[in-house]
């Protein structure tokens, strides 16, 4: 058995359903700590992090991750347990199998190999690890962030090891994020018998305009890296559930989905804008999920590239879709971040697996990056 897939089952065999870590941190510390690694837990909450770092030069080159992983859904539809490993048709299955146990083996087994044949490589290198990932992420990689940041420690190079890939591994590698914004909209009416709509006000003939335009509306264009903004609605309420009651006000959730063409702020003034021009009697909640990030090509991006051509052949895209990963964090405080990882179509699923084929490819793609950033 190979030290990657070793490390993989160990650390899938222990149930980290996000908040808990249950010890993945300390197998990562045991494996780490003899390779001059300075590991330091940070815990914030329920949540464990782990900061680890061989070095103090520059350039700093970071793999960052997370051992949470998502609840199983119903055991009983795994046709194995989800935190027994389990080999079936050449694949491994476990919950966190693909997202993201492997990735993390893989950093920790490419580490001990590059600082084997590289005991004086240039730079440093660093783990950052988190508990709160799959969670609120708001005890998580943005505390670690913050306290980076305020200890003045400069990240230069950052890979997560979140599943990119889609048809083979290496096609895929994610070097941004699209931003998440939601709105919840309460339009207010005046509730009343439906046979007689002069004594009462519809919110939902009211909203239909408004509705239509935010529809219609574009955004943005989009530009080289990302698809146009979209604009979407996700739940429609209103009404008692009688067929003869105007209602007396209707709720709709929607979110944006929105590029760095676009600002947080510069969405909300629009979506205000069009809600005032069409004259109703509403109160609309703003969350932010995240801000949009972006890496354009360059170093990071050029050296994994060429690492994945090296070992698998493929030339590798880039891409900005999908939802939100710690990135949108660790971008703040690092100019170039980019997630790397193993297929994704299993991930979140019931039997959630990996080819134990692509294993080893992994840790050597990441061993190969090291490589071309560091010696």
């Amino acid at each position: 058995m190979s030290k990657t897939l070793a490390l993989t089952e160990k650390l899938i065999a222990l149930s980290s359903v996000t908040p808990e870590d249950k010890g993945c941190q300390d197998e990562l510390i045991a494996r780490l700590s003899p390779l001059g690694f300075t590991c330091e837990t940070i815990q914030s909450g329920e949540v464990t992090n782990l900061w680890a770092r061989r070095g103090t030069a520059q350039p700093l080159l970071v793999f960052a991750g997370h051992t949470d992983v998502v609840p199983t859904g119903p055991v009983d539809q795994w046709q194995s347990l989800p935190f027994t490993p389990t080999h079936r048709d050449g694949k491994l299955y476990g919950r966190g199998a693909a997202d993201m146990k492997t990735s993390i083996a893989a950093f920790v087994v490419a580490c001990e190999e590059f600082i084997a044949a590289h005991p004086d490589h240039k730079g440093s290198i660093g783990f950052l690890i988190t508990s709160d990932e799959e969670g609120p992420a708001t005890d998580g990689t943005v505390v670690v962030c913050e306290q980076l940041k305020a200890r003045g420690e400069q990240l230069d190079y950052c890979i997560v090891g979140e599943p990119t890939s889609v048809d083979q591994l290496g096609d895929t590698i994610k070097n941004g994020r699209r931003g998440t914004m939601s709105g919840k909209l309460t339009v207010k009416g005046v509730q009343g018998h439906i046979a007689y709509p002069q004594l009462a006000k519809n919110p939902i003939h009211l909203a239909a305009p408004a509705l239509a335009e935010l529809v219609a509306e574009v955004w943005d264009e989009g530009n080289e890296y990302y698809l146009p903004t979209s604009w979407q609605i996700s739940n429609i309420h209103a009404g008692t559930g009688a067929s003869n009651v105007i209602p007396g006000s209707i709720v709709i959730d929607f979110n944006f989905r929105f590029s760095t063409a676009s600002t947080a702020e510069g969405l909300q003034q629009r979506v205000h804008a069009i809600l005032d021009k069409n004259g109703m009697d509403y109160d609309l909640k703003w969350t932010i999920g995240g801000h949009p990030f972006l890496t354009p090509k360059g170093e990071l991006s050029d050296a994994l590239g060429a690492a994945i051509k090296s070992e698998t052949g493929v030339i590798t895209e880039l891409s900005t879709t999908g939802g939100t990963s710690d990135g949108r964090f660790i971008a703040k405080i690092c100019p170039q971040v980019v997630e790397f990882g193993p297929p994704n179509a299993s991930i979140h699923k019931i039997d959630e697996h990996i080819e134990v084929r692509f294993i080893d490819p992994l840790k050597n793609i990441y061993r190969r990056t090291l490589e071309n950033l560091l010696t």
